[in-house]
């Protein structure tokens, strides 16, 4: 009688053991794909990954080449009356105001980096948790008339995101994370006595611990806004002349 007992102790555990072998069996297959082992599957998606990364490059490439084109194109054209280069430069301007080309120029170039770690206490905090700062100095800057302003060399434009993402923040759609850099072309003199103004942002900054350096630069380098922005909803309004 014992020994019947042990017996069906010993069937259930093994239809118990064999339940779980098999959700675990589906389990894997569900996640990796049917007969892929997961060696197979990391491969897979290295090849992926770099044959997507192959891809940015060439479109960045191919984008850079026909920048290059039109630029001459555009060049050529000018030189041939002065319409055309007084349009020329009214493109460039243009452009300019909307962060589509690489700009340089005399500035200042502001780095923030967290607190050092025995100034912290209880739960640690870094500037990325910041986000109003960030957008304040941004304000002050445009404030004082920045020409051009990037953070951490994202270009700064009117289409700009800056949203906090888990433990950072996303700027153009860019992960970003300690030590924040803000640029700015502009009156060197003037940008850095808007930022540094008695009981300011630096002041502010400072004063919650963050590590600031502020410096003024004569030649500052801005990228240009490399995501497309198409008008989907937007049309230009005719003029009305009466």
């Amino acid at each position: 009688m014992k020994k019947g007992k042990e017996i069906l102790a010993l069937v259930m555990v093994s239809v118990f053991l064999g339940l779980i072998l098999s959700i675990q069996l589906k389990t894997v297959k569900r996640s990796i794909g049917e007969g892929v082992l997961p060696t197979q599957r990391a491969q897979q998606l290295a090849a992926e990954l770099k044959k997507a990364q192959a891809e940015r490059d060439a479109q960045a490439n191919r984008i850079a080449e026909l920048e290059s084109k039109i630029h001459k194109y555009e060049k050529n054209e000018v030189d041939k009356n002065e319409y055309a280069e007084s349009l020329y430069k009214d493109t460039m301007k243009y452009r300019m105001l909307a962060g589509y080309t690489d700009l340089e120029g005399p500035g200042i170039i502001l780095e923030i980096n967290d607190p050092p770690g025995d100034v912290q206490y209880g739960d640690e905090y870094t500037i990325v948790d910041e986000l109003d700062m960030i957008l304040q100095i941004i304000s002050i800057l445009n404030a004082a008339d920045a020409e051009a302003i990037s953070i951490n060399d994202q270009r700064y434009t009117s289409f700009t995101e800056i949203v906090r993402a888990g433990n950072h923040i996303e700027i153009n759609g860019v992960s970003n994370n300690s030590p924040i850099v803000i640029k700015a072309i502009g009156n060197p003199d003037t940008l850095e006595s808007a930022l540094a103004i008695k009981r300011g942002i630096i002041w502010e900054l400072r004063k919650h611990d963050y590590l600031v350096h502020l410096t003024q630069d004569k030649n500052v380098v801005i990228p240009k806004y490399r995501k497309v922005k198409d008008f989907k909803y937007s049309t230009p309004m005719e003029e009305n002349n009466q």
